[in-house]
């Protein structure tokens, strides 16, 4: 080990003020706020050996019982007791990938180990809704996240970005559709949010029944992969980092149109300004060519925008859109 942590309490205190400065709202959402903030500085430092920094996750202050965490995440998990050693010694074996520490007020009580990796931000969302408390992760890159019922925060070694939960803009942008509209809209977000935003893949989704604006086709057709369907969304993240244009997915979330240049109309074109990039300026007009569509653009930064008739409908984060 060539540098072992080092923690004084004014350093603690001072990550704890940043976390309330930046509006982040995870202090204010735990029990314990020095527990939580102890366990992030371990994420954002620790120690080094060989020159490497090391991957880590945390599970910090769970509600709820092991035993039910399956129902939620589908996991199965197997708990080895840590409370013989030091908290640090424990974390060695916590990857934040398939071997979480399990950190309670007192100390790291146990180090959880899922059958299959769960570092990807989705499964970080379904572990923190799993277990009623909130999820540290460093990466191997250096990102650092802290998971909760406030939503997602992404450290990137400069800024904070953080990602609200979906109820606060879901129900705005689903207006007016039906029960299972609305449920293919928050796959769709949740797809958008955490697997193509939280990875930097900027892309232009298209959610509509039939599409009836003006677009061109450049490739051939897709495989019918399908935004509800767990197995499907490696496939579509990873053609997505491929390919320029839009996606189109019909009422049901299945992908039916890849790479499609939309056309805009002359009176979109007229009525409706530009916003942002490009990307932003096209989703927004396809969306009121297409009144039926709801059009949604990931940003390359994380930011994800809905469009419906011409209108901005909801935003993942305060940022301005950019293409």
């Amino acid at each position: 080990m060539e540098s072992e942590r080092q923690i004084t309490p004014g350093r603690l205190r001072r990550l704890a003020e940043e976390l309330i400065d930046e509006q982040i709202g995870a202090i204010e959402a735990v029990s314990q706020p020095d527990v939580l903030v102890d366990e992030l500085d371990y994420a954002l430092r620790p120690p080094r050996h060989e020159k490497r920094v090391p991957a880590f996750g945390a599970i910090v202050l769970p509600t709820r019982r092991p035993h039910s965490w399956s129902e939620v995440t589908g996991l199965s998990s197997t708990l080895s007791v840590t409370t013989d050693r030091s908290d640090d010694d424990a974390r060695r074996y916590a990857d934040g990938e398939v071997s979480w520490a399990v950190r309670e007020a007192d100390g790291v009580h146990a180090v959880a180990v899922f059958d299959r990796s769960a570092g990807s931000e989705r499964d970080l969302v379904l572990l923190a809704e799993a277990t009623g408390g909130m999820i540290v992760q460093r990466r191997t890159d250096g990102v650092v996240r802290l998971v909760g019922s406030f939503g997602v925060a992404r450290w990137d070694g400069v800024n904070w970005h953080v990602e609200p939960p979906f109820g606060t803009w879901l129900e705005r942008a689903s207006c007016g559709f039906d029960d299972e509209a609305t449920g293919v809209l928050d796959q769709m977000l949740r797809f958008a949010v955490h697997d193509l935003g939280a990875g930097g893949v900027g892309a232009l989704i298209i959610l509509a029944p039939t599409v009836s604006a003006g677009f061109e086709e450049r490739l051939s057709s897709p495989p019918p992969l399908r935004v509800d369907r767990p197995t499907d969304l490696g496939p579509l993240r990873h053609v997505l980092t491929q390919v320029d244009g839009a996606a189109v997915f019909d009422e049901v979330g299945v992908l039916s149109h890849l790479g499609v240049r939309v056309v805009p109309s002359e009176e979109s074109e007229r009525v409706i300004p530009g916003v942002g990039g490009t990307r932003h300026t096209s989703a927004r007009r396809y969306s009121f060519d297409d009144p039926d569509a709801i059009v949604v653009v990931v940003s390359e930064s994380g930011p994800v925008t809905v469009f419906r008739n011409g209108e901005m409908v909801g935003r993942s984060a305060l940022e301005d859109p950019a293409s």
